[in-house]
């Protein structure tokens, strides 16, 4: 029952988040590009979920592998070798190709580990970065979640940080 009850309140939780996203971006009259990696497309999902999305939602992208990444959104192969994928820099290197690449107002895009493996010394499970680029700035934040989630908490958790950040960089 408490589970049950967890899963209700998370549910409607979300739906409250992408509600406020849907309302800002159409009273706007703006648009919303996401690549994904670690969120394998769970935030495009969940954007998408709230009807009339098309009006706003304008290209998302699942880029989990390196190749993906350079290839769709042109991050550079220095960047990848010297900071790897999960870095701030490739975050921003992220949003400024899919800002470019699908002329939307905002690119948001997330790239992290969900575990169970994938961690280095420096790079723990629960390790996230979102970044959110519009044609006036770029933002990266560096989310640490608590690396003993399981893989699909992780990412549900990972996409829900994405668009509160989202939501914030939006009404500000």
């Amino acid at each position: 029952m408490i589970v049950e009850n967890l899963k209700l309140f998370l549910k409607q939780l979300n739906t409250k988040t992408e509600q406020a996203i849907a309302r800002i971006l159409l009273s706007n009259s703006m648009t919303i590009s996401v690549a994904e990696s670690c969120t394998g497309g769970l935030i495009s999902s969940r954007l998408t979920d709230i009807a009339g999305s098309s009006a706003y939602v304008k290209e998302n992208y699942v880029t989990y592998s390196n190749e993906a990444k350079i290839k769709l959104l042109g991050v550079g192969k220095k960047t990848l070798k010297e900071y790897g994928a999960v870095s701030e820099e490739c975050a921003k290197e992220m949003a400024k190709g899919l800002f470019d690449k699908t002329g939307c107002d905002v690119a948001l895009v997330t790239t992290g580990i969900a575990g169970p493996g994938g961690a280095t010394e420096t790079k723990k499970v629960g390790l996230l970065y979102v970044a959110i680029k519009n044609k006036y700035k770029t933002e990266v934040r560096k989310f640490e979640l608590d690396p003993n989630y399981n893989r699909k908490t992780m990412k549900y958790l990972f996409s829900q940080q994405a668009l509160e950040f989202l939501d914030e960089f939006l009404l500000n």
